[in-house]
């Protein structure tokens, strides 16, 4: 059976928007089964603790920037643009901007936590 899901246009504009400390979050669809967004980061900034996602795997794509991303145990993974990072379920996780400019990182989780 197919999905009930027509091709949907989400502007910019029209993503919801909150902070997660420092960390300026778009969110652009979540559908139950996947969500994505972004998040901007400037030098120095650092995103609040998410808790994970206990169903869910998460993906993160620095588009723009270099940041790390600091687990739970103090685990710390550097990444630059065009790397990207997945998260097993239910690891708690926080993004720093380490570099000397603006940071734009895209997530992906899925199914939808």
């Amino acid at each position: 059976m197919a999905d009930s899901l027509r091709p949907t246009v989400i502007r910019k504009a029209d993503a919801a928007t909150f902070m997660e400390g420092d960390e300026f979050c778009r969110r652009y669809v979540s559908t139950g089964k996947i969500t994505f967004g972004t998040s901007l980061l400037q030098p120095g900034q650092r995103g609040a603790i998410d808790v994970g996602h206990p169903d869910s795997h998460e993906v993160f794509f620095v588009i723009r920037g270099h940041v790390q991303l600091q687990t739970e145990g103090s685990e710390y993974f550097e990444l630059r643009s065009g790397d990207a990072i997945v998260m097993p379920e239910g690891v708690p996780h926080t993004l720093i901007n380490v570099g000397d400019t603006t940071a734009l990182v895209s997530w992906s989780a899925a199914p939808s936590p």
